[in-house]
């Protein structure tokens, strides 16, 4: 967000603390930052009554009330003990004060309206004139544990959302209304695509036949896509001993994350990573520079513990099914690789209709964080991916602090069909985890020679991808995506065996075709049809039988009769072309 939005946010949220107080006296403020879209604050409201959804008219109308007086920010830069003489009995102020203190840091109160709150800055210089009153709006109440660890008191969260002006406040909740509609969860029920059983667990959904369907073309589309690229599929076990991944590095960098496992008198652990097995296939060969690069492909399924509160659908889970690639190159080959790779991923997105409008993170290290590796070798890598970003041409800005452990990434981030921005494919240059597992190759000089791998991943996870897919699409997924794909409708049961013949010879090309041949009246059939978001159906009444033609309907409420042979060269080029 721009700075003066930031700005406008952050000033919101110390006057949602303000409002807070003249309406809840008893209440213990604590953090209140601008995020995304908005701001919230964190309070405490144990020593009285607690506030919820229901009374976020009348914080919100105070709000506005206060705002009237806003007219300046002052600010004091104080010592710890007159901070801490300020917000005495405020358990949580006095923990942040101390922390300031230890640190070295200066500690400052902002104070505007009469209200005075702890603070490092970055606020409107005067509230009532920039700040448009019918621009924001008190969204929603939450819990959010102090400092958000669960051994901490549980907080109310109050949400705000906050814009430049009412219409863009108005555009945004339009947004969320739409995307309510198209919520993956609530259509995947509706079109019977996955569930989640509370016996299998949270965080692992089962995908039911036609949600497999939709994967598997997802799937295939994608080996496609790499197959005459010189990728070579490969397969690992689910499950490994934990000393690959204390090796590699994961196992401290995962922690808590990683499921583990007892098999007698050995550690195991579930994989939360394909690479280091990958790494294992490498290291098993007497590799060349002639062979060099070695790119393998593996759709694997891996393990990470999320907390149930932040698990949702198919979105977060604890089941990842990566279309994971790992590419053995030479320094010199990484920008050709990596273009490779961007090549892939635009024809990707392009298909989905995702390609307008996206933009590349290339994440790089932050001053703080844990990182394999010296600074020579990351410094080489972040080189070599803003090069390859150079020559591709891409729309990219630097990002600090989001590289991962072993390597600087580029992350892809597309818009979908509502606007709303996803982090989907990654490709991500590693120098690290080859000098970790010793891999080498020999060079043309005879002599053993480090490669780089480069991890790729084109959709991110294909249950994540799947749950963007489904609302990208709104459950209307185009013709070689839809689980069923045509379902022939007859008039009557007079019109039954033509209407079996149609579905014979569709069926036989390789559609994914099914007959309505139930007593529902025909309106009804083609309800049904519309409700399920099936892309076409075939109407089929007396006219046609005589004629030997078909009348195929579209979702879009166009219709065409024609012979069968053209229907069936209609449907197979739609597919073939994957048009949306």
């Amino acid at each position: 967000m721009n700075q003066q939005l930031e700005h406008k946010r952050h000033t919101l949220a110390h006057l949602l603390a303000a409002a807070v107080l003249e309406l809840y006296p008893h209440a213990k403020l604590t953090l209140g930052p601008a995020i995304d879209n908005g701001f919230y604050y964190d309070i405490d409201f144990s020593d009285g009554n607690t506030p919820g959804d229901e009374d976020l008219k009348e914080i919100q109308k105070r709000m506005k009330k206060l705002l009237n007086k806003w007219t300046e920010f002052t600010h004091e830069v104080v010592s710890a003990d007159k901070a801490r003489e300020k917000f005495s009995g405020n358990q949580f102020k006095l923990e942040l004060i101390n922390d300031i203190e230890n640190r070295g840091e200066t500690i400052t109160l902002y104070t505007c309206g009469g209200f005075t709150d702890l603070c490092r800055g970055g606020h409107s210089e005067n509230p009532k004139a920039e700040i448009d009153p019918d621009a924001f709006k008190l969204d929603k109440i939450a819990g959010a544990y102090w400092r958000g660890d669960e051994k901490n008191p549980m907080l109310t969260r109050i949400y705000g959302i906050a814009f430049d002006t009412a219409e863009e406040l108005e555009t945004y909740e339009k947004q969320i209304a739409e995307a309510k509609e198209r919520d993956h969860r609530k259509l995947g029920k509706e079109l019977d695509l996955f569930t989640i059983s509370p016996l299998v667990g949270a965080g692992l959904p089962l995908l039911k036949p036609k949600g497999m369907i939709i994967r598997q073309q997802i799937e295939n589309y994608l080996w496609s896509l790499h197959k005459d690229k010189g990728y070579s599929r490969v397969w690992t076990p689910h499950i490994t001993n934990l000393s690959l991944y204390e090796t590699s590095g994961h196992a401290e960098k995962f922690g808590d994350e990683l499921f583990r496992v007892k098999g007698g008198e050995e550690d195991f652990a579930l994989k939360p990573m394909n690479c280091p097995h990958h790494m294992q296939i490498f290291a098993d060969n007497q590799f060349s520079y002639r062979d060099m690069p070695v790119r393998y492909f593996e759709p694997a399924t891996v393990y990470r513990y999320e907390k149930s509160g932040q698990l949702s659908g198919l979105t977060r889970v604890r089941a990842i099914t990566q279309d994971d690639g790992h590419l053995f190159c030479r320094v010199s080959q990484i920008t050709d690789e990596v273009s490779t790779i961007v090549g892939i991923i635009r024809e990707f997105y392009k298909t989905m209709g995702l390609l307008n409008d996206y933009w590349v993170s290339l994440s790089v290290r932050g001053k703080d964080g844990m990182y394999l590796g010296g600074d020579d070798v990351w410094e080489k890598a972040e080189s070599s991916l803003e090069e390859a970003a150079k020559k591709n041409d891409l729309n990219y800005k630097r990002v600090e602090g989001e590289a991962a452990f072993y390597g600087p990434k580029l992350d892809f981030m597309f818009k979908d069909a509502i606007g709303r921005e996803w982090q989907l494919a990654t490709i991500q240059c590693d120098f690290n985890l080859p000098e970790k597992f010793d891999l080498k190759f020999i060079n043309e000089n005879g002599e053993k020679e480090r490669p780089v791998v480069i991890h790729r991943a084109i959709s991110g996870s294909l249950e994540r991808f799947m749950g963007v897919m489904i609302e990208h699409f709104a459950g209307a997924f185009p013709l070689w995506l839809s689980p069923e794909q045509v379902r022939i409708i007859p008039v009557s049961d007079a019109q039954n065996d033509y209407a079996s013949h149609i579905y014979a010879e569709l069926k036989a090309i390789g559609l994914r075709v099914s007959l309505d041949d139930n007593k529902d009246s025909m309106g009804k059939k083609i309800r049904n049809a519309k409700k399920e978001k099936l892309p076409y159906f075939v109407v089929i009444g007396d006219k046609e039988i005589q004629e030997k033609s078909v009348t195929l309907e579209s979702r879009d409420g166009t219709s065409k009769q024609m012979s069968l042979s053209a229907l069936a060269n209609h449907l197979l080029t739609e597919i073939e072309t994957k048009q949306i």
